[in-house]
């Protein structure tokens, strides 16, 4: 027998069209809250902006009934208990920051989902047999200080004070004084390390086009992709632009050029889900009349598979080296950024699947490109990911959208499993 909050096709329309209304809502609402002159959404951690974000969302959680806390690096939790206080709780919910000029869907998303699907859950059915918790984490994209992930990875025990003594943002402002003044910091409230965390769920924009031009409601991320970063200098000759012939010239700009080619041709052979992006390149002197002399740039090498990445990033370490010395260029590369690839839980996944298929919503298993705060809570506990298409793959701009239609659809995916695994006491 079919299992759903949502029994009847009319109920389940009915249903998605609220949540369609909703969602927006609260979007736009939260889009209130530190407005750029851009038009975008700049709220960046520890802000002023972004404290006034997270206290109008606790005044929203306790109008919805749900007990609400903050931990000490600012992560704020709305729960509703279950009748077993003991047991593990089910965890939904995404980041409160965005990235400079972004947009109001990435991260907001996940945490307005969260808030409808508890709102509804709770309206209908009472208290659940476990907690249900929505948690608004403090920060992911490390576009303030250089710290990505400090709300998550606080709350797994893979970040903490320590980590964050001497960092500061552009202005020179030191990251522990920007807490303090927003009144957290160590101390200052319930410490952030979780152990009584049965699952995370977060629900997310695609930040890519795959599923909007394969017209699938639906992404169940099997695994967040791996990343490698690395760092090249390539050191050739600066010479006069007019009096060096060309068989002469040690270009070391021309020797990256070819090495970019390359990369991309190789990349493009391996195929998905395999990405390489050279995102930073510092040519020296970089003026008009003078061969360039050194170039610094970055790599950026993403794949779901370890050894497919490593295998990768040798083979870019070893080809650009040829490419150099053909050219009598020297060059030395090192890796500055590695995050292994992260798989989803597999009973999660097909509690996903069923779902989708049980409410006849196309969906397909996927790879998330991008990295996202259920990287970190797969430490401690199963998590799982859920993505809605976005228009032309458009995210981190005032340009990103998503049809209400399809927040509505993801809203609605996300209630039916909080259901299953709070109501129904489901096992993982």
């Amino acid at each position: 027998m079919e299992r759903s909050v949502l029994p009847h096709p009319q109920e389940r329309e009915q249903l998605l069209s609220y949540f369609e209304t909703q969602v927006m809502q609260v979007l736009n609402w939260l889009a209130t809250f530190s407005p750029d002159e851009e038009g975008g959404i700049t709220r960046l951690l520890y802000t002023e902006g972004w404290l006034e974000t997270q206290q109008a969302l606790q005044a929203k959680m306790a109008s919805n009934g749900l007990l609400t806390e903050f931990d000490n690096v600012g992560n704020l939790f709305g729960k509703l208990l279950g009748e077993n206080v003991d047991a593990p709780a089910i965890i939904t919910g995404s980041h409160i920051d965005t990235v400079v000029q972004g947009g109001i869907y990435d991260g907001a998303y996940g945490i307005a989902a969260g808030l409808l699907a508890l709102e509804y859950l709770q309206q209908q059915y009472g208290k659940p047999k476990r907690t249900l918790e929505i948690v608004s984490l403090c920060e992911e994209e490390g576009s303030r200080f250089p710290m990505a992930y400090w709300g998550s990875g606080s709350i797994v025990g893979k970040r903490n004070f320590e980590q964050i003594v001497h960092l500061q943002d552009s202005q020179e402002v030191f990251f522990a004084d920007a807490m303090h003044r927003c009144g957290f910091g160590e101390g200052m409230a319930r410490d952030s390390r979780r152990s009584d965390v049965g699952a995370f769920i977060e629900v997310h924009i695609e930040q890519g086009a795959v599923l909007e031009k394969e017209g699938i409601a639906i992404g169940i991320v099997e695994t967040i992709a791996g990343q490698r970063r690395l760092k090249f200098e390539v050191i050739g000759e600066s010479n006069h632009a007019g009096t060096t012939p060309m068989h002469m010239r040690r270009d070391a700009l021309e020797g990256v050029s070819m090495m970019i080619q390359a990369l991309r041709q190789e990349a493009i052979r391996i195929g998905a889900p395999l990405v390489a992006t050279v995102g930073r390149l510092q040519v020296q002197p970089n003026v008009p009349n003078v061969v360039p002399g050194k170039v610094i740039f970055t790599v950026d090498a993403r794949h779901a598979d370890e050894q497919a990445l490593d295998r990768f990033c040798r083979w870019v370490m070893k080809e650009f080296t040829a490419l150099a010395d053909e050219r009598q260029l020297s060059i030395q590369g090192s890796e500055w950024f590695r995050e292994e690839p992260v798989p989803m839980n597999e009973g999660l996944k097909r509690h996903m699947d069923e779902v989708c298929g049980n409410m006849a919503i196309t969906s397909k298993r996927m790879i998330s490109g991008a990295g996202h705060d259920a990287q970190m809570f797969e430490h401690i506990c199963p998590t799982a990911m859920l993505f809605v298409p976005s228009r032309r793959g458009i995210s981190h701009s005032p340009e990103e959208y998503t049809e209400p239609r399809d927040l509505a659809v993801g809203v609605l995916v996300l209630t039916e499993l909080l259901y299953r695994l709070g109501y129904e006491g489901e096992e993982l």
